[in-house]
């Protein structure tokens, strides 16, 4: 099984429980560094200033800052994606924090993935992490296997509830289009003559294939005929 589709354009997620999902964050570093430092920033707003976020980068030696104005949890971030394109193998994508990058964890071990894969370190100011170094990539490690767990943990839960529900009785799915009452009322709106389907249909605020599906005994005379082939209506 390969990968799935981060939000950032050209990262993958890998799959929980993959060769994938940790190897990529323990591998080797590349032979050749070109030791170049590129940074990325984030505000939530185009109101926040970037300022300390710029300063911490350049303090740290960046060469290239990339910046977005918008919430983390928007996909289309252009200046993430054109910071992703600009790395090169041997280079070390810095942020001043973690959650300047991404606010998923899931998002977060996808995109340090991919960057390996590249040749490409990561490092985040706030938190020390450094994937360059073997402490680094081991922390990252235990990140996805956190990831992992949580994931398995709320899969358990949904099916442990669902299970529940059933056992209490609870429908579930899709609500149905009419209830018991209405039922009743459609049928008994339609013994009076001067009533059609679709006066039925618009007073309940459903449509004339809801009744007909819901008041199965309607006459045969009431229902819309059958589409004739073509050269024979």
């Amino acid at each position: 099984m390969g990968a799935v589709s981060s939000t950032v354009p050209g990262v993958t997620a890998p799959y929980p429980g993959t060769s994938e999902a940790h190897g990529n964050l323990l591998a080797p570093e590349p032979a050749v560094r070109t030791r170049a430092l590129i940074g990325y920033a984030r505000v939530n707003t185009s109101g926040q200033p970037l300022d300390r976020q710029h300063h911490a980068l350049a303090e740290a030696g960046c060469l290239r800052i990339f910046a977005d104005k918008l919430s983390g949890k928007d996909a289309d971030r252009p200046e993430l994606a054109a910071c992703l394109d600009y790395l090169r193998p041997g280079d070390t994508l810095v942020v001043p924090s973690l959650d300047r990058l991404s606010r998923s964890l899931a998002d977060l071990i996808g995109i340090v993935a991919t960057l390996r894969r590249r040749g490409v370190g990561f490092k985040s100011l706030h938190e020390a992490l450094d994937t360059t170094t073997p402490g680094g990539r081991l922390v990252f490690h235990v990140f996805a296997a956190l990831a992992e767990f949580i994931r398995e943990l709320i899969v358990e839960g949904t099916r442990e509830g669902l299970d529940a529900a059933r056992g209490r009785g609870v429908r579930l799915g899709r609500p149905p289009a009419m209830t018991a009452g209405q039922i009743r009322h459609a049928r008994d709106l339609l013994t009076r003559p001067d009533n059609t389907v679709s006066s039925i249909a618009r007073l309940l605020g459903v449509s004339r294939a809801t009744i007909y599906k819901y008041v199965p005994e309607l006459p045969a005379r009431t229902r819309p005929a059958a589409a004739l082939p073509r050269g024979q209506e």
